[in-house]
C-alpha cells in the first residue's frame, strides 16, 4: 500500500481517477522531468534521470491498478481465478498469486493474519476465492505459460 500511496501522491491523483487523466498528468511529469532538458553535469540532472523512471513506473503501475484496467481485463481474471492456485507468496502486506493457467497476480494489503488462515486452510482456492481474491487491491505482474 505504501507503494501506491507514493505513487499516487507523486502523479496528484486518487483512487477514482480515471486512465485519460492519468495519462495528461504523466505526459506533464515527463516533460518537467525529462533528463534531455538538463545538460549533463547539470545539478538537476541526475535527480532528473531517477526521477523520469520513477514516474514511468508509477504510470505504468497505476495504469494496472485503475478500475477501468480492472473492469476491461475482469474476464481474463476470472478465468485465471477459475483454473486455480499453483503457488502463493506473501511479503509484507503484498500476496502474490501464481495460477493453474500461469497467470500471476499481486494482492495489496493481504495482512499476515490472513495470509496464515490461507495457508492452514482446508481448501486454499476456496478460501482464497472468498477472503482475497476480489476483496484486496490487485493487478496482473506477470504473464506465463500454465503450470503443469
Amino acid at each position: 500500500m505504501k507503494r501506491i500511496n507514493e505513487y499516487r501522491k507523486l502523479f496528484n491523483v486518487d483512487q477514482n481517477t480515471d486512465l485519460k487523466d492519468l495519462k495528461t498528468t504523466y505526459r506533464n511529469l515527463v516533460k518537467e522531468w525529462h533528463p534531455d532538458k538538463f545538460p549533463q553535469g547539470h545539478e538537476l540532472f541526475e535527480e532528473a534521470e531517477k526521477k523520469s523512471l520513477q514516474i514511468i513506473d508509477a504510470y505504468h503501475f497505476l495504469v494496472s491498478i485503475a478500475p477501468e484496467t480492472k473492469v476491461a481485463n475482469e474476464e481474463e481474471y476470472n478465468v485465471s481465478v477459475e483454473s486455480g492456485i499453483a503457488d502463493f507468496k506473501h511479503k509484507g502486506s503484498l500476496l502474490e498469486v501464481t495460477f493453474q493457467d500461469g497467470a500471476t497476480y499481486e494482492y495489496f494489503g493481504v495482512t499476515s493474519n490472513m495470509f496464515a488462515k490461507l495457508v492452514n486452510a482446508d481448501k486454499q482456492h476456496r478460501f482464497a476465492k472468498r477472503n482475497i481474491l476480489n476483496s484486496y487491491l490487485y493487478r496482473k505482474s506477470k504473464k506465463g505459460t500454465t503450470v503443469e
